[in-house]
């Protein structure tokens, strides 16, 4: 049976994975008392009895927990910003072409950041398939839900006296430094990195990622970008649908709770609107970490994972 660890499985991202594997029979979860969950010395054990160790920490956690691993049999899944583009690893979205057989065989796995998993997923196809040129300046804006930020976020968001400027939208990231910024822009070989919006709203979780596009400066128009996201898009946890919205509008949240994603495109002959709606804790996180798991394992990539046919 595969013994599977959870360093950091106190935090939002690894709550989740740990709800999505705590009922399978395929694996056997490995938990540190509440007492030892900080102990070097035991994290350290944990690590290296592990054939699979989720990380589920801040940055420097993650370099530190990769440091204590004195074997080359456990396979580490790194949810953090850490080694998103670092030299040796390797980055987890199967859906883009060739990842998967990079991750069946990997021994260090990087888990794509949420706003740059919708981004990419947009993105990168494009760019492959020359439907847009990599010198082509881009903007993207994204909504999320506050739990993305993590136990401090949501507190804030909870509490029953808060800050009245909570209930609306807020933008960050205003210096054009996020720190999905840098995978984004590798990931999809742009020779410029996008001006990105990110914005946290009053809601739980569901994020909303758009890309926009003048249709100049597409080759083929709209409906060569529907063509590549058809056939791009047959396998994995993100699909491609022909028209999706609530009568006119689009909710962040369509796909909450959720391990999938949803590809659309929207717009008329001038401007044209590409958009990947799914769940910043599922495949923002999470539910591509388990996903990443499962293809190491040789499993269906959906087991254990909540997707629109469960």
């Amino acid at each position: 049976m595969t013994k599977v660890f959870i360093d950091g499985s106190a935090g939002t991202t690894g709550l989740r994975i740990y709800d999505r594997l705590q009922e399978r029979k395929d694996i056997e979860l490995m938990i540190l008392p509440e007492d030892k969950r900080k102990d070097t010395a035991a994290r350290k054990e944990m690590l290296n009895a592990a054939d699979i160790a989720f990380l589920c920490l801040p940055d420097a956690a993650a370099v530190e927990a990769v440091s204590l691993v004195e074997n080359d049999h456990t396979v580490i899944i790194d949810t953090s910003t850490a080694h998103r583009t670092a030299e040796g690893w390797v980055y987890g979205m199967p859906e883009i072409a060739g990842q998967r057989d990079k991750i069946r065989c990997a021994r260090r796995i990087a888990n794509p950041g949420c706003h740059a998993s919708g981004f990419v997923a947009l993105v990168q196809p494009l760019a492959e398939k020359g439907v847009i040129e990599k010198n082509l300046p881009l903007s993207c804006f994204s909504l999320t839900g506050y739990s993305g930020g993590g136990k401090q976020m949501i507190a804030q968001y909870e509490a029953a006296e808060r800050d009245p400027l909570l209930s609306a939208p807020r933008m960050y990231g205003l210096s054009q430094q996020h720190k999905h910024l840098k995978e984004m822009g590798k990931l999809c070989g742009l020779e410029t990195l996008p001006v990105f919006c990110p914005i946290v709203g009053d809601f739980y979780s569901g994020m909303e990622v758009t890309v926009s596009l003048f249709a100049k400066d597409v080759q083929g128009g709209m409906e060569a970008i529907r063509n590549v996201y058809r056939s791009y898009y047959q396998n994995g946890l993100i699909y491609f649908s022909e028209q999706a919205d609530e009568n006119g509008f689009m909710s962040a949240a369509a796909l909450s709770g959720r391990d999938d994603m949803e590809i659309t495109v929207h717009g008329n002959d001038d401007r044209i609107l590409l958009t990947a709606r799914f769940d910043n804790l599922g495949k923002g996180a999470s539910g591509a970490a388990v996903q990443n798991m499962n293809i190491v394992l040789g499993a269906d990539e959906k087991t254990g994972l909540v997707t629109g046919g469960n």
